[in-house]
């Protein structure tokens, strides 16, 4: 199988990340998925952003949660790019999608528009809750999922399996080969986050990695020939 090269947030370290901007930027690079993060407006709508606040990667404040759609469109997102919501991303680039769930809330609407449009070909959902997981199980038949940890315990694995994901994102600093190995006999494929340097895509090799998600376009060509 190929060595998956996964855009984090776009490509979040040369643009505005979790932008159309940084989507776009991604799909021109070659990168092999996108992946980006799901949290749920005042009003509803599947809003792509990272935080559960605007104060970081925008120029407003206050939480997702307690601003209307209207009212995130408002705010600079970067570059004069504004917050977009999961279906604009999805109109704008063709990639396969990683669709992190950050609110667990937001898991009934993606589900929905999963539905609605056919994509459990195209999307992966990934999250960190184990409950946010078996709900898009739930909702959403034949949906690909993924576990991201960054802390675990020996377990994560059977939590994995437990929500019936195909596949476990880790943190690669925390990464051992026992992890890996025992993921892959209990056919799981496993990625490591974040891969900025040559020296994790190295690690990355070295542990026979299914792929990384990197915030720099270079990985993606770099990571061909790395051995």
């Amino acid at each position: 199988m190929s060595f998956l090269t996964i855009g984090h947030r776009g490509v979040m370290g040369v643009e505005p990340e979790n932008t159309l901007r940084s989507f776009v930027r991604a799909e021109q690079a070659g990168m092999g998925a996108i992946e980006l993060d799901l949290h749920l407006s005042k009003d509803g709508a599947l809003v792509v952003m990272h935080d559960p606040d605007v104060d970081r990667t925008t120029d407003g404040s206050g939480a997702i949660a307690e601003l209307t759609l209207a009212e995130l469109r408002e705010l600079d997102a970067g570059e004069g790019e504004r917050v977009p919501v999961f279906e604009e991303v999805l109109d704008a680039v063709g990639s396969p999608v990683q669709a992190e769930i950050k609110d667990v809330a937001a898991a009934q609407a993606l589900a929905e528009v999963m539905n609605r449009r056919d994509l459990t070909g195209r999307v992966e959902v990934l999250s960190f809750h184990d409950e946010a997981l078996a709900e898009i199980a739930r909702l959403v038949p034949g949906v690909r999922t993924a576990l991201v940890a960054d802390d675990w315990d020996a377990d994560v694995v059977d939590r994995a399996k437990a929500v019936g994901a195909g596949a476990l994102v880790l943190n690669i600093q925390h990464l051992t080969l026992e992890t890996v190995e025992h993921a892959h006999r209990e056919g799981l494929r496993v990625i490591g986050w974040v891969v900025n340097t040559q020296d994790h895509l190295r690690l990355a090799r070295a542990l026979e990695l299914d792929g990384a998600t990197t915030d720099y376009p270079e990985i993606r060509r770099t990571g061909r020939f790395t051995a």
